[in-house]
């Protein structure tokens, strides 16, 4: 429905980290909010379309860490075929997990890259085709060093051409730009450090050729060393942070440098690895001091934005998200806070403030609704009751997810 109606429900979080609101009634006309108004007693609310008064509303979630191409099963096997998939083999993969983030009320996706820029592909021929009321943004190909960490999701500058200059050649019309600093959390050493891929004028050129370009950088990096580089360099959000330490997150609040810690992918390693393995105790040591980060990257203020880096080994398209949402109000932060960066964080990381991360007058009604109270959450996010792309009404049965009168499976 994209005419004129009303929703009416029984708890708000607004995406702004401001105060619960009770018992509300949304006007929506032409897709957007164009009235909230509280309960008045002796008011005829019966042209009401919509009644989740035991409901409550948030925004659309977003999720700023994902990889598309990859799912995040366990079966090696599986994983090993996926890696060596054409085109053709993987829209079809995409396709699905978009359909599952949809499914549990994420509407706009940043993708951290892979080997082949299929996701980039997707988006640019097959995204439109599709119809998913989704919002996707894609790095295309990562950038890393020659010889390191991220065959997966990138590749080495261009021969004979530096990293900054291969970027501003911009042979891939991408949304962002990606690059990673580091190499991967060591499950044998708690906290051992790689060095950087790149030095800090390699990593400032590079930043500075996207901002030419009209791109933000989003830098993948651990430990101190490659964290603080990254930072120092002006990147626009450091994905992962593990083990940077006080002071990095002290200069990324300074300088508000957004953080996507991407928590769950330590639990994610510890429940698929074997129980009382030093690998599972490394990850569960792993995923502990991140939440002690988390902690202090709220006392300071640092702008923190959710992603599950879905697609990683048990890191579940759309089901992760909730996992990664439920760890953030583990390290201390409250549901409002946790809204907001799963949330109106994302937006503004994305670009996309003006089109969701908020319920307020003037903006498109982009928002989920969920069973029960705020308390309910994030497990209630596990099966919307309903969700709103743009004032138009998904619709979740069973296993099915509507949308405009389009129907997709959901968990295919």
């Amino acid at each position: 429905m994209n005419g004129f109606f009303s929703v009416f429900a029984g708890w708000l979080i607004d995406g702004t980290g401001g105060p619960l609101q009770r018992n509300v009634l949304l006007t929506i006309k032409g897709g957007f909010v164009v009235a909230i108004e509280g309960l008045s007693y002796g008011k005829d609310y019966s042209t009401a379309v919509f009644d989740f008064s035991h409901c409550t509303l948030l925004p659309g979630l977003v999720d700023c860490h994902v990889h598309l191409f990859m799912s995040g099963t366990a079966d090696q096997e599986l994983r090993e075929k996926q890696l060596a998939y054409g085109f053709e083999e993987v829209r079809g993969i995409i396709s699905r997990h978009i359909q599952e983030h949809l499914s549990h009320g994420v509407v706009a996706l940043r993708d951290g890259g892979d080997y082949a820029s299929h996701t980039l592909r997707y988006k640019n021929e097959w995204l439109p085709q599709e119809r998913h009321p989704v919002f996707l943004r894609s790095a295309g190909r990562a950038w890393r060093a020659q010889g390191r960490y991220g065959r997966l999701i990138g590749r080495p500058p261009h021969h004979g051409y530096t990293l900054a200059q291969s970027i501003a050649l911009r042979d891939e019309k991408t949304d962002h730009v990606k690059i990673v600093n580091s190499g991967l959390n060591s499950l044998r050493h708690f906290g051992r450090e790689t060095p950087p891929q790149f030095s800090l004028g390699e990593l400032s050129a590079a930043v500075h050729a996207g901002e030419r370009l009209g791109l933000k950088t989003m830098v993948h990096a651990n430990g101190p060393l490659p964290v603080r580089l990254a930072v120092r360099a002006g990147c626009h959000s450091v994905e992962h942070g593990f083990f940077m330490g006080r002071e990095n997150l002290e200069e990324m609040a300074g300088r508000q440098v957004f953080w996507v810690p991407t928590a769950y992918t330590m639990k994610g390693y510890a429940e698929q690895l074997d129980r009382g393995s030093h690998e599972a105790d490394i990850a569960q040591r792993n995923l502990e001091h991140q939440l002690e980060q988390l902690l202090w990257a709220r006392r300071l203020g640092l702008p923190v934005a959710l992603g599950a880096d879905c697609g990683s080994l048990g890191v579940h398209h759309g089901k992760a998200f909730h996992e990664e949402f439920k760890l953030l109000m583990e390290a201390g932060f409250p549901v409002q806070e946790a809204v907001r960066c799963a949330t109106l964080n994302g937006a503004h990381l994305l670009g996309l403030e003006k089109e969701l991360g908020q319920v307020k007058e003037g903006m498109p009604a982009t928002f989920v609704v969920v069973r029960g109270e705020p308390s309910s959450l994030p497990e209630s996010l596990s099966s919307p009751e309903a969700a709103y792309v743009r004032g138009k009404k998904m619709l979740r049965d069973s296993n099915i997810l509507c949308y405009n009168s389009e129907c997709y499976k959901a968990n295919s």
